[in-house]
């Protein structure tokens, strides 16, 4: 196994390798790990995201998953890395993490039988999913605002190849606090399967992105919260939420809102049962005690 990382050394994007706590550079520059700063370690020329895969995911919205995968796609100018802050607009409340393994493409692929992709992927990072679900009513379908706004896509802190995504677990903390706890062994389809499923009709080129589903337990965070996922063999990746400082504009478009449809989403599909009550429309005054929970 070996951990590459890309960080700002002097000033300038650096592929790193990991020995240890430091991260070394080809002309044998050296920086400890907890100090760098780090770049997304991969550039994309799109990411990818699967639906629902994980079990206990579906099972908390109450729900069945499909007879196949379906996908949805984050633009590239939605990468954040390790460390970066993650932005949370004012005027929206419901910016949910969503704690994930990303598969990293290593080669050109385009048609290959799923015993064949493996063969195609360089490694594998850890991905945090984030949604902006205030925009779940009028992006439902693309998802486009809720998964693809500025710095909701981070990944990192490094590309980790020769690793066995096979029964591993993935924990997701807020504040120190674990949010979501699952293992590889919940998915319903793997990442072979998933590369060869997009591969059909898409081709994939060096450094893309798959992210691979999430396990149950995502929720909203709030501005100074600290979100970090842990996977097995991968480290730990974490963001900070920020307040933006850039409201949506109210002169075009949809705008924010609390639906139904919204608050199911941010809250899990039990909301109900929480002690939630049913928003009175966009905007509408409601009960959001287990915000948090």
């Amino acid at each position: 196994m070996a951990d590459y990382r890309r960080i700002l050394l002097d000033g300038e994007p650096t592929g790193v390798i990991r020995e240890g706590e430091d991260l070394i550079a080809d002309d044998g520059r050296r920086v400890p790990a907890r100090d760098a700063t780090h770049l997304p370690p991969v550039e994309p020329s799109k990411i990818i995201a699967v639906h629902l895969n994980y079990r206990s995911r579906v099972a908390e919205f109450m729900t069945r998953l499909p007879p196949a995968p379906t996908y949805f796609h984050k633009p590239t100018t939605a990468l954040n890395s390790h460390g970066g802050d993650v932005v949370r607009p004012p005027r929206c409340r419901y910016l949910n993490f969503e704690g994930e393994i990303a598969i990293v493409i290593g080669s050109t692929c385009r048609y290959v039988a799923p015993d064949e992709a493996e063969a195609h992927i360089a490694g594998y990072t850890i991905a945090n999913d984030f949604g902006l679900h205030d925009f779940r009513d009028t992006d439902a379908g693309s998802m486009l605002r809720v998964k693809g706004s500025d710095t909701l896509c981070p990944v990192g802190p490094g590309l980790v190849t020769g690793w066995d995504y096979r029964g591993k677990t993935i924990t997701t903390k807020v504040n120190d606090e674990v949010r979501q706890h699952g293992s590889t062994d919940e998915m319903e389809w793997d990442m072979p399967y998933l590369v060869a499923d997009i591969a059909r009709t898409i081709t994939l080129l060096p450094g893309d992105v798959i992210l691979s589903g999430t396990p149950a337990g995502s929720r909203p965070v709030e501005p100074g919260d600290v979100v970090t996922v842990a996977v097995e063999g991968l480290g730990e990746l974490t963001n900070i939420v920020v307040e933006g400082q850039e409201p949506i504009r109210s002169d075009v478009g949809a705008q924010p809102s609390d639906s139904e449809e919204v608050i199911s989403t941010a809250l899990g599909g039990d909301w109900e049962h929480r002690g939630v009550r049913a928003p009175r429309g966009p905007g509408s005054a409601h009960d959001v005690s287990e915000l948090d929970a």
